[in-house]
């Protein structure tokens, strides 16, 4: 295990060199996205100016307030709490995230599937998983509000974040085939088969 301070944007060797198990510190730049913004992305062929190209993107529709535009919130937003989201449903949007935005990195709760891992291996890239409930937390670690497109899907736009000592994050899923989930998902199948053996219960 390894600790990686990572400044965006990233290039597909520093994502290589991460293993499930190691923990992230991001600093600098982070995007927020959720369901609606990849679909007006992906499905509905919407565009952004904002350049994703070697940035991680965090599942989140932050709760922020709405003030006027300022040197301390350029974008005329206050974060108030910015959590996490569950990144489960958002399973069909990572290769597409990856392929046609250049995402290396994700940020979520919950863990991914077995195409994202496939996305992940082939094209470099990594899932950091964050423990539910610790949004108060996770804003402490979002300096600004900098910037925000797709604004009329609000609270599900996109964000662009200033962040700064973001983590320590835990790389749940890497670019090598490794996955928490499917481990923990393999164990306790195992152990599930072993109690109803021991009950006398065929599987």
């Amino acid at each position: 295990m390894a600790h990686h301070e990572l400044e965006m944007p990233v290039t597909e060797a520093q994502v290589r060199a991460l293993h499930v198990n190691d923990t992230v510190t991001l600093q600098r730049t982070l995007f927020g996205i959720r369901d609606a913004t990849q679909i007006h992305l992906f499905d509905r062929g919407r565009s952004t100016r904002f350049d994703l190209r070697g940035h991680a993107v965090i599942h989140t529709a932050p709760n922020v307030k709405k003030v006027d535009p300022s040197e301390a919130h350029p974008a005329g937003y206050q974060p108030i709490c910015i959590g996490t989201t569950t990144s489960d449903r958002m399973e069909r949007f990572t290769r597409p995230l990856m392929t046609q935005m250049g995402v290396r990195l994700i940020v979520g709760k919950g863990g991914l599937r077995e195409a994202s891992a496939e996305a992940f291996r082939e094209l470099g890239g990594a899932y950091l998983a964050i423990v539910g409930g610790t949004a108060a937390l996770e804003t402490t670690w979002i300096e600004q509000i900098e910037a925000a497109d797709l604004d009329d899907l609000n609270p599900e736009s996109l964000w662009r974040f200033r962040i700064r000592n973001f983590g320590p994050l835990l790389v749940a899923m890497d670019s090598h085939g490794g996955s928490l989930y499917s481990v923990v998902r393999d164990e306790a199948q195992s152990r599930r088969a072993a109690v109803l053996a021991g009950l006398g219960v065929k599987a």
